[in-house]
């Protein structure tokens, strides 16, 4: 309807035109006033029609599609996804060199406004066999209560020293591997299912990061070894109940007194229990009692133009049985550092790396002393290609004490 009385008053106005154009010269002045006077009854008539033909809900049909058409340029909720993958090769000592794929971490974020974000980070990786194994690295709510203050709830990457959770990531770690100690079963924790609180504020012109948590806390794995009992390792990869009822308290505070420098410090206590003994009776577990439970850590990063030093040192150590079980009686420690010290060569994409490791576990057959040496290739900042050489002294004839040969490409998206 709309339309039709548009083009009808459009038609008019032509016709008009071509009227006028055509009769001006044999018309006098009253006739052209008289038919202008008519033509302007006319179209008042069709504006009349129109405003009374659109209602008040076609209006507002139009309003709320032109609303919903800009929407996108003031989105209330944001959707980003991210993260890691690699691939590479691997030749040790006792084993063919074999290429592998490393990991393949997409990282999702969902954010409200600048009110709340959910987080989360999956990892899909081969194994051996060719099976593939997916598991969730983190998933956490984020609420941001203020400009210097965030609480952090679900199953997040442990907050205590560095490595862990800012530089595990293939396209940041600048070697193939992880040190010794970092990894599954070390000495550093990997991740906690709990709340956190975590941010960062000024001190005068020195500013400070902070992260405090409580957590479900780790569980203890134990092992028989000529016929006697002993920790075989402590398993603190965030588990989503709580067996012994026991809780973890921890944090994390930095210091970065000037711009390219970083100190931190860490520590986490609380309790943990045996839950599990590998080739061993599980029936022994029956009167295993909380042991005490404590981490320390501390790091540095260090940047001077193109040259970076870093390192870290973490202990763990685990209490003895104060119940009456029979399993693992005594306590243990497992302790961790590491140096490492890289270069970018002037003008240049190539990048060398250097890092000694030295990790100490209640097992000699773990214990490992290591020496990384990397070049690296650097496509563009996320996309790095990684040679290295690992040389591992560790107990004759363990894995601890064979060196490698490691290759890897490593991008992050």
């Amino acid at each position: 309807m709309i339309k039709h009385m548009l083009a009808k008053a459009i038609s008019v106005g032509v016709v008009a035109t071509v009227f006028s154009a055509t009769t001006v010269a044999e018309t006098s002045v009253e006739d052209l006033a008289g038919r202008l006077e008519s033509m302007q009854k006319e179209m008042d008539e069709l504006k009349q029609q129109l405003k009374n033909t659109v209602s008040k809900e076609e209006v507002s049909e139009v309003k709320q599609n032109i609303a919903a058409a800009s929407e996108w340029r003031q989105p209330d909720t944001l959707i980003h996804m991210t993260g890691y993958a690699s691939a590479g090769y691997t030749d040790s000592e006792s084993a063919d060199g074999s290429f592998n794929v490393g990991t393949f971490a997409p990282i999702f974020h969902f954010q409200y406004r600048d009110i709340a974000m959910l987080e989360s980070e999956l990892e899909f990786t081969i194994g051996p066999d060719g099976e593939t194994d997916v598991a969730l690295e983190y998933l956490t709510v984020d609420w941001f209560l203020n400009d210097y203050m965030v609480l952090v709830g679900g199953k997040f990457i442990s907050p205590v020293g560095q490595f862990r959770q800012n530089l595990h990531p293939a396209w940041i770690n600048k070697l193939p591997s992880a040190p010794p100690g970092f990894d599954m079963d070390g000495a550093a924790p990997v991740s906690d299912v709990g709340f956190q609180l975590r941010g960062g504020f000024p001190i005068g012109s020195v500013r400070t990061n902070y992260a405090i948590f409580a957590s479900n806390g780790p569980e203890l794995m134990a092992e028989v070894e000529d016929g006697e009992f002993g920790l075989d390792g402590v398993e603190a990869e965030g588990f989503g109940s709580d067996r012994d009822g026991e809780k973890t308290y921890g944090g994390r505070f930095g210091v970065i007194p000037f711009a390219g420098l970083e100190i931190g410090v860490s520590a986490a206590t609380g309790k943990a229990t045996v839950t599990s003994i590998e080739d061993g009776d599980s029936s022994l577990l029956s009167g295993e009692g909380a042991r005490d439970y404590d981490v320390v850590d501390a790091d540095f990063n260090w940047q001077i133009n193109a040259f970076n030093l870093r390192g870290e040192y973490v202990k763990t150590e685990v209490g003895a049985d104060n119940g009456s079980g029979a399993a693992a009686s005594e306590g243990a420690v497992w302790k961790t550092w590491y140096t490492q010290g890289s270069y970018r060569l002037s003008q240049s994409k190539w990048e060398l790396v250097a890092r000694y490791t030295d990790f100490d576990s209640p097992h000699d057959s773990k214990d490992q002393q290591q020496w990384a040496l990397g070049a690296n290739y650097l496509v563009t900042n996320n996309f790095i290609g990684k040679f290295a050489y690992e040389f591992n002294d560790g107990a004759t004839g363990s894995v601890a004490d064979e060196d490698r040969l490691m290759f890897q490409l490593a991008y992050g998206f």
